[in-house]
Order: structure tokens, then C-alpha cells, then sequence
């Protein structure tokens, strides 16, 4: 039977998984792809509808009961955050003065729009806004964030991926980053999206050695995968997808390593702390071929 497996359709994703997707990984099945944004898949991975699912570290705390955390394909790194985005250009990058209207730097009393309610993005901003949070959240596809803010239907959004690289051209400004926020607090990379294994049905060992073995394939050849990644990246600029891929698939995606899984137990550790998760057992978080 073929391996069922959801990514999203964005370029680290597609970049990553190519071999695995198109049966160039010895020994491993055929895999059935589904692509849909990680809102999508975190919801689907809680009724166990995959076998290999790509989640939100945020995710974690419901899901480890029935999948196991792979160390390697997901999405972790330095400089890579989500962005808080606002009109004008009156963001401060702290947070921490007052304002109204386009130009606001301060988001007390705001309705801001998010890509997803367990997604990592909005946990950080939850742990960054604790004590000044915005009046109103709305979930938003990720797509329609920027120019939703851009046309004053939200006073702020929280947004992911190449939008770091494209938000300018709706004219908005970034009020924090909060990839630096993070690190320059904790010193650990952010962590943004998990592979997960379901248990009693992919062995987890085996599972991190196709990855790996992806991977290191699309490495050694950029270019056999371009095609099939420009196809799934949303009329995404090839400028804009090389970046992508660059900020995104880096060390972390062969291996978290201790580095790796120190941040996600630091991000669930805050998390839980502060009530916004359960509980989570380090272990299980930590000791995925269990």
C-alpha cells in the first residue's frame, strides 16, 4: 500500500520531498501526496489522516499520543520567524508605543489576522503579545492576509514564509520579527513546522532515513526537483523561491540535533507555562523513536 503523505505546496516542502514524492529513495514505498496549508494539516493530523504529516511544532501537544516527532524535514532555523505587519510605516519593531490607524506601533485593542489558531506563528505571538494582546484574532488563509492588512480590513497580520520577502510590495511594515524576538530571548533557532510519523503504522527509524536520504538528494541536485517545486509554489518568482528554500532548508532539516530539540522543549515549556498548550512530557517530545 502506498505511504499517505501532507506538505504543504511550498518550495522547502516540495524541495525537500521530491525524491521521496517521485520513487527515487531505494527501499522506500510509493507515497500519496496531499498539499494543504499546515492550518489544514494540523487539524487532519488529529484524526490520524496521515502517515507522514508536516505540522506546526505548536501542534505537538495534541498529536504525540499518536505520532512520533522525526528528526529531520521540517522547517527550523536562524532569521527565519513570522512577521507581524502593519500599514504605513510606523512600526517600531518593539511593540511598545501607542498608536491608531495605519501608523499604529502598539496592537492593544486591535483585530489582527493569523494564518491558524495551533500554528507556531501565532503561539510565538501569543508568548510575545502575553499582557498586551490584540481585542480580536481572526483565522485568515495565509494568502489573504497581506492584502487584507493593505486594504485597513485588519489592523495587523501575522504572516509566513516568502511573504518575509514580498510584504514591501503591499506596502506594509514589519512591527517585530519575531524569529528575533525569539532568538535574541532564548538564543535557540525557532522552531516552525515538524515531520510526524503515525505509531503502529511507519516505522520512525526507517521514515528519518527517507528523509534524510531526500535530502541529501536535493542537495546534491537543486535542479531536478525545479520544476515540480515551480509547479506547487503559487505563482511564487523564481527570485523568491530560490530565497525561500535558502532560508529554510538548512542544517535542522537533515538533522535537528541537540541545538533543535532544545528549542522545541523551550517552546512548549514556555507554552505550557503559560497555559496556552497542555502539558507535553519532554521526553516525548525529545525521544521520537520511542
Amino acid at each position: 500500500m502506498a505511504l499517505s503523505l501532507a506538505i504543504s505546496p511550498c518550495p522547502n516542502d516540495t524541495f525537500v520531498f521530491h525524491a521521496l514524492v517521485h520513487g527515487r529513495v531505494p527501499g522506500a514505498p510509493e507515497v500519496e501526496v496531499t498539499y494543504a496549508d499546515v492550518d489544514v494539516t494540523n487539524t487532519a493530523a488529529e484524526r490520524g489522516a496521515f502517515d507522514l504529516v508536516k505540522v506546526s511544532y505548536a501542534a505537538l501537544p495534541w498529536l504525540l499520543e499518536d505520532y512520533h516527532l522525526l528528526p529531520c524535514g521540517g522547517a527550523l532555523g536562524r532569521g527565519c520567524g513570522p512577521l507581524v505587519l502593519t500599514r504605513g510605516a510606523g512600526g517600531s519593531g518593539s511593540g511598545s508605543s501607542s498608536g491608531t490607524g495605519p501608523d499604529r506601533t502598539d496592537l492593544s485593542g486591535a483585530t489582527v489576522a493569523v494564518p491558524g489558531d495551533r500554528t507556531t506563528a501565532y503561539l510565538l505571538f501569543r508568548l510575545w503579545s502575553a499582557g498586551r494582546p490584540p481585542a480580536r484574532i481572526e483565522v485568515v488563509p495565509f494568502h489573504e492576509i497581506m492584502p487584507a492588512v493593505a486594504a485597513g480590513r485588519y489592523d495587523a497580520g501575522l504572516v509566513i514564509h516568502e511573504a518575509r520577502f514580498t510584504y514591501p510590495r503591499h506596502g506594509l511594515t514589519a512591527l517585530v520579527d519575531l524569529g528575533e524576538w525569539w532568538e535574541g530571548d532564548t538564543g535557540l533557532p525557532i522552531p516552525l513546522g515538524a515531520i510526524l510519523a503515525r505509531r503502529g503504522t511507519v516505522d520512525p527509524v526507517e521514515a528519518a532515513g527517507w528523509i534524510r536520504e531526500s535530502v541529501r538528494q536535493a542537495w546534491a541536485d537543486p535542479e531536478a526537483s525545479r520544476d515540480y517545486v515551480l509547479s506547487h509554489a503559487q505563482e511564487m518568482e523564481p527570485d523568491v523561491v530560490d530565497r525561500h528554500i535558502g532560508l529554510y532548508v538548512n542544517e535542522f532539516t537533515a538533522d535537528l540535533g541537540d541545538a533543535g530539540f532544545a528549542a522545541v522543549e523551550a517552546l512548549l515549556g514556555r507554552a505550557t507555562d503559560a497555559g496556552l498548550v497542555p502539558q507535553t512530557s519532554s521526553s516525548r517530545a525529545t525521544a521520537w523513536t520511542s
